[in-house]
């Protein structure tokens, strides 16, 4: 099998943020970078279905070079080759961009699964996998949580989480998009031996003037301000006996909250 896997790099999980100068981001430099949560399942589990059937596993990732971190770590954790699709300028700024830049460059790789994370922690779009899928022409399967590939039939079913605790099971042709939930295995960790050998796996960098694409024509999206919640609401706490504190109660429901 030749499974390709989608990351993307966010803010580390336990990072503090500052709003940037400008408003319309937050401030970069003194946070610390790595792979999205449901990317490092995605990982997982191609990792996992490529030791099932053999083959290989590459990644493919937009974003600055500093990504090239990221997916050494995947190549550290098992991974055969990885690609960067480097965007420097953060100029791909909508999933849909994105989705455009990895299909160009899939259309010259040879793959039977991509895999990605259902959505990403910082703008939680989870349209990414989607767009891919339709902008390819193969079938997709989203919040997935659990895989069974037949390499032979050129057939995958994958259990999909529903709304309400449902659960359903769906069967795809190969090649196909599989989105991945977060939590639906036990993630490795890389290996001293697997840390060194990444050294040596290929990392090709692939640069957006590279790509046969009119940018202009391309969906983005416009941040006008990012901004932390407002609080305009206050808890107050009411003191005295039972019966005191009720009447104060029902004379603020009545004439400040105007619910009575």
């Amino acid at each position: 099998m030749k499974i390709i896997t989608c990351l993307k790099e966010v803010p580390a999980r336990d990072a503090r943020y500052q709003l940037a100068s400008e408003g319309t981001g937050i401030k970069e430099s003194d946070l610390t970078f790595e792979i999205n949560e449901c990317d490092e399942y995605s990982l997982e589990e191609s990792l996992k279905l490529g030791e099932e059937h053999g083959g290989e596993v590459a990644i493919l990732t937009v974003g600055r070079r500093r990504a090239e971190k990221s997916i050494r770590k995947g190549l550290a954790m098992g991974a055969d080759r990885g690609m960067l699709i480097r965007d420097e300028e953060g100029q791909l700024n909508s999933p849909h961009a994105v989705a455009v830049a990895l299909a160009e460059v899939l259309k010259g790789e040879e793959f039977d699964l991509i895999l990605a994370g259902t959505q990403s922690d910082d703008w939680s779009y989870a349209q990414t996998g989607v767009l891919l899928a339709e902008l390819l022409g193969i079938p997709h399967a989203t919040i997935v949580m659990e895989i069974q590939a037949d390499p032979a039939q050129k057939k995958v079913k994958a259990l999909r989480e529903m709304e309400s605790g449902w659960f359903q099971w769906v069967e795809l042709p190969m090649p196909s998009v599989l989105t991945i939930q977060a939590g639906i295995s036990q993630v490795r960790y890389a290996s001293l031996k697997g840390i060194m050998q990444a050294k040596k796996k290929e990392l090709r960098t692939i640069e957006l003037s590279d790509l046969d694409v009119d940018w202009s024509s391309v969906p983005q999206v416009e941040v006008v301000r990012v901004y932390f919640p407002e609080v305009d609401k206050k808890a107050e706490i009411l003191e005295g006996t039972t019966e005191t504190v009720v009447e104060q109660l029902v004379e603020k429901l009545k004439k400040e909250a105007k619910v009575l």
